[in-house]
């Protein structure tokens, strides 16, 4: 380990340690201090703040998250930032009822209990901790998964809920990528018994070893206002995961669930969600194909542009949204413009890592 350095953060006057061999998200994530972040790999712009004093150097990341006039001007990336001095820094994006509700991160091993097609590219991924091991976490966070075999890790979102206890169950929805470093391993066929080329894939009994939990993307306790859940894609798991935890405590809040999906072949838990929403007093799904027109219950264009068509006055809802980040930028845009404050709009924002 190297030295260790204080790091304080405006406005909230919160102070933590860090090594400098670690990030300044990592030693926040140590400490329990739940700051917004999203991909951990400099590529999202969640963990974006302001360094108001002191010596720090960034690892390499994405212009696209912090351009480099941004930088000149003193913005960092708390994900790739290394402190080598006493740091002040202001936050831009924090939620002070979460600050300090942060769960540290852990290491436990599982094993692969179920490998599931649900669509022509989206598979569910279950696993069970093994051992003592607990990892309890809160609905909408993620957790990385090691890939088989080598040190790089991957970034799922559980759909399940929690079960603090040894054994517990985590689900997951993964895309399928052509050449993915992990979702490769989550080829047809997957499963029990798969003779030659079995090492290529991943099967029932297979070792996993996981860290977490992490994401900010978690429910606010705001029983008196709305509720509009958005995902595209694998966006569905921490959204899904959201809609269990609304069923199981029986919430009286409204809630209107958008998904957008290509074609009608891309919709998957589509009873289940019917299922859920009839537990729900006041719910609505509202399912979206950008590539095939509208058909009996299935809007047709962008999900942001249906929200926008549909929903009137949002300045009592909340928002938590799960997609890539075009997407979460333009739904922000349509539900701050219908009064939704932007500080109520939470966020899970997928990116594709740079070494697939």
């Amino acid at each position: 380990m190297g030295e260790k350095h204080r790091v304080r953060f405006e406005p909230v006057g919160i102070e933590i340690e860090a090594d400098e061999e670690e990030t300044v998200l990592d030693a926040a994530f140590r400490q329990g201090v739940m700051l917004m972040h999203g991909c951990k790999e400099g590529q999202c712009s969640s963990c974006k703040s302001f360094l108001l004093d002191g010596d720090q150097q960034m690892e390499r990341y994405s212009t696209f998250a912090l351009a480099d006039y941004e930088s000149e001007e003193g913005y960092v990336l708390l994900c790739r930032t290394h402190a080598y001095g006493d740091l002040d820094v202001e936050l831009i994006n924090y939620d002070e009822e979460m600050l300090l509700s942060g769960i540290p991160p852990r290491d436990a091993a599982a094993r692969v209990t179920a490998v599931e097609e649900m669509t022509h590219d989206i598979v569910r991924l279950e696993i069970e901790l093994t051992g003592e091991g607990e990892l309890p976490f809160r609905p909408g966070q993620y957790i990385d998964i090691r890939v088989p075999g080598t040190d790089h890790w991957r970034s799922f979102s559980m759909a399940a809920l929690p079960q603090d206890k040894p054994g517990a169950r985590l689900e997951f929805l993964i895309k399928r990528y052509p050449g993915g470093l992990f979702s490769g391993l989550l080829e047809r066929g997957s499963g029990e018994g798969q003779g030659e080329g079995r090492e290529q894939r991943l099967s029932v009994g297979d070792p996993l070893a996981v860290r977490g939990p992490y994401g900010s993307c978690v429910m606010r306790d705001a029983p008196d206002r709305g509720l509009v859940l958005l995902a595209g894609g694998a966006g569905m798991a921490p959204i899904l995961a959201q809609l269990r935890a609304l069923a199981e405590s029986g919430s009286t809040r409204p809630t209107r669930f958008y998904y957008g999906a290509r074609t009608a072949r891309d919709l998957f838990a589509l009873d289940e969600i019917a299922g859920l929403g009839s537990r729900l007093a006041d719910f609505a799904f509202v399912p979206a194909l950008s590539e095939e027109p509208a058909a009996g219950p299935y809007e047709h264009g962008l999900i942001t542009d249906v929200v926008e068509r549909h929903e009137g006055d949002l300045a009592g809802f909340d928002a938590y949204l799960c997609g890539p980040p075009g997407m979460c930028d333009a739904a922000t845009a349509v539900l701050t413009a219908k009064g939704m404050p932007e500080e109520r709009v939470f966020q899970d924002r997928f990116t594709t890592s740079t070494d697939t």
